[in-house]
């Protein structure tokens, strides 16, 4: 039978395995955070690493992952890739604390990180530039479903079963994804992989995991603390080096001389804010909702479900407006809408009617779509060919550690105004005082929304970029904070024979 099955197809069922569940994965946790919260009687600031730190790792993995298929070889990397997140599912299942959780997390996201850009590649690379268009359809496909079934499937499992099938629901499809891949799959190795980055991933890997602790840190301590500023000011230093280190390098992990693009360096700026603050608002939400309103597991999915209803609609309109109207005005509306439904955050108190969030998520779910389909686009608009790869890797990387960023700071947020206000997580003495807490922690949200708008008005907007911005072809993303990249040097999808990806906008 798989002899009789066209090589671009199978390649095309082993990925959507993988996808899916690593999509999955981005979005079922949400619903469960007020539970652990609960089980390992933790503090919002300790909750958020549960997120923060497979967010940091898939962001410190996807610029490796291109080396590693390259290297190693995609089959054999795309495998070990499930094998490590099907595993550190397993390992998340049997977690006896709230720091075991957060290591099994890490290495989760080893395996998350590598897993959808070694894909990708194999995937544009079985099919013909004449013909991914239907390779980009295929991906439609589990961008829209995965994410989308993560609040209402992760409700569920957690009301009626328990928090460990968010988790265990990933072991039955890495099993099978991995026989496929095992039977299916064949073999591609690049002569000149060149070598690893080695003191690129070590800098990168030790600064954000050291910044990101003393933003943690500063929940409850306070950002004038002398332990707080110094691990603070270490991590900066280490970035820097990073950053110097990557400059001079001949094969970075990260080439930041792609900065020198303008466009790029915008596009990339209002992707790092406008993703910081839709992923900390979704990080708070299914608090208030759970800790504080009382609502269980599946209702708060239920309630933020419509954000992704929201994505859906809009997409295609959002395609077809965006050949009209350009990036600079399509960002600037989408971020002034999220901007808006974030402040209607502030409205929420606990006799809010589910109804009128719902409506919230969906507007900001519209709002999504008009900032993302643009600013994709145009963050490769004006990058050479050969080094759609590395831009590609710097987007997806940074819109991780973007996301993490945003959660770290709206819990941190948290922490500081809920001991301000003398209110305790899920206390039913101090809800009044809680859900005031919400709300200014809700408030960085906002600025970086609005931050957003200000940068993305900066956009270059002219003709000629918008003619560019026509032929690129670039990795659909996912629903939700997270987006998917892939290293794509060695194949292409740009050109006169290319066809339009699923987020070059349709005519």
């Amino acid at each position: 039978m798989t002899g009789r099955l066209e090589y671009k197809w199978r390649v095309a069922i082993v990925f959507l395995f993988g996808l899916f569940m690593a999509l999955l994965d981005q979005t079922i946790v949400n619903v469960a955070l007020p539970t652990f919260a609960k089980e390992f009687s933790a503090s919002p600031t300790t909750i958020e690493w549960v997120v923060t730190a497979y967010l940091l790792s898939l962001a410190v993995f996807i610029p490796v992952s291109g080396w590693a298929g390259d290297r190693f070889g995609t089959k054999r990397t795309f495998m070990f890739a499930l094998v490590t997140f099907t595993l550190g599912s397993a390992l998340c299942v049997s977690a006896w604390s709230i720091h075991s959780l957060i290591a099994f997390r890490v290495f989760q996201g080893v395996g998350g990180g590598m897993l959808t850009p070694v894909g990708m590649a194999m995937l544009f690379r079985a099919f013909p530039p004449s013909e991914r268009a239907q390779a980009g359809a295929l991906l439609a496909i589990p961008m829209v479903v995965a994410p989308a079934s993560g609040p209402v499937l992760g409700g569920y499992l957690v009301e009626y079963w328990s928090w460990h099938w968010i988790f265990a629901i990933n072991i039955p499809i890495g099993i099978v994804a991995l026989l496929v891949a095992g039977l299916l799959l064949r073999e591609e190795r690049q002569e000149n992989p060149g070598r690893l980055d080695m003191p690129g991933f070590v800098l990168a890997s030790a600064g954000l995991a050291t910044v990101m602790y003393a933003l943690a840190e500063a929940g409850t301590r306070g950002l004038g603390d002398t332990r707080v500023l110094l691990v603070g000011l270490v991590g900066v230093a280490i970035l820097s080096v990073f950053a110097i280190v990557e400059l001079r390098a001949e094969q970075p992990m990260v080439d930041l001389h792609l900065f020198r693009d303008k466009l790029f360096r915008s596009a990339n700026t209002v992707a790092y804010v406008s993703f910081g603050g839709f992923a900390g608002a979704l990080f708070l939400l299914p608090l208030l909702l759970q800790a504080e309103m009382g609502l269980s597991p599946l209702q708060s999915g239920l309630t933020t479900f419509p954000q992704a209803i929201g994505v859906a609609m809009m997409a295609q309109p959002a395609g077809r407006l965006y050949r009209h109207v350009g990036p600079r005005r399509m960002m600037t509306l989408g971020l002034t809408g999220a901007t808006l439904a974030t402040i209607a955050f502030l409205s929420i108190d606990l006799n809010t009617s589910q109804w009128w969030i719902r409506g919230i998520m969906l507007f900001r779910g519209w709002s999504f779509a008009f900032t993302m389909i643009p600013l994709q686009v145009a963050a490769f608009a004006t990058i050479r060919s050969e080094d759609t790869g590395r831009a590609s890797a710097i987007f997806n990387a940074g819109q991780q550690v973007a996301a993490s960023f945003g959660v770290a700071v709206l819990a941190t947020a948290l922490s500081n105004r809920l001991l301000h206000y003398g209110a305790t997580l899920g206390s039913p003495a101090t809800r009044g005082e809680a859900v005031l807490a919400f709300h200014d922690a809700f408030i960085p949200a906002i600025a970086l929304a609005a931050l957003g708008i200000v940068v993305a008005a900066l956009l270059i907007d002219d003709k000629e970029a918008a003619g560019t911005m026509r032929q690129v072809a670039v990795p659909a993303a996912s629903e939700g904070p997270a987006a998917v990249g892939v290293r794509i040097a060695d194949a292409p999808i740009i050109g006169e024979a290319a066809q339009p990806s699923p987020t070059d906008p349709p005519e």
